[in-house]
């Protein structure tokens, strides 16, 4: 496994490769933000990761973009290029593309899309001692 020395790095792209988004295109859009991040000299600047499941299924696929904490949701393939070329590289955001965005009273709802189900504790973790 490879280790990249992420030093210098300003954003992290985290792309989920969940079953919902990669049935919604989840892989060509890892494909697209990855070739245009290559294409605009930005992958010394920029590291992406695939990840598992982000919870937010009726939006995908969904792009998180850190340290800024926008999430995007329902991004397809000239959708990715337009968060390459929009948010990480003129530091704007693609504005009907955001679900989420973090402000200083947390992650607030964008654009109208769905609020999804309250996180409640239910159970105590395993492990966990009280």
């Amino acid at each position: 496994m490879t280790t990249w020395n992420l030093n210098g790095n300003q954003k992290h792209v985290l792309i989920c490769n969940g079953s919902s988004c990669m049935r919604k295109g989840g892989e060509e859009v890892t494909q697209a933000i990855r070739s245009e991040i290559y294409n605009q000299n930005l992958d010394f600047v920029v590291h992406t990761t695939r990840t598992l499941c982000n919870g937010r299924c009726k939006d995908a696929p969904v792009v998180i973009v850190y340290p800024d904490g926008t999430w995007y949701g329902e991004v397809d393939k000239n959708s990715a290029k337009d968060i390459v070329g929009i948010d990480l590289e003129k530091g704007s955001k693609v504005a009907e593309l955001v679900c989420y965005l973090s402000t200083e009273k947390g992650m607030e709802l964008q654009n109208n899309r769905t609020i999804g189900k309250s996180k409640e504790r239910l159970t105590q973790p395993a492990g966990k001692k009280v």
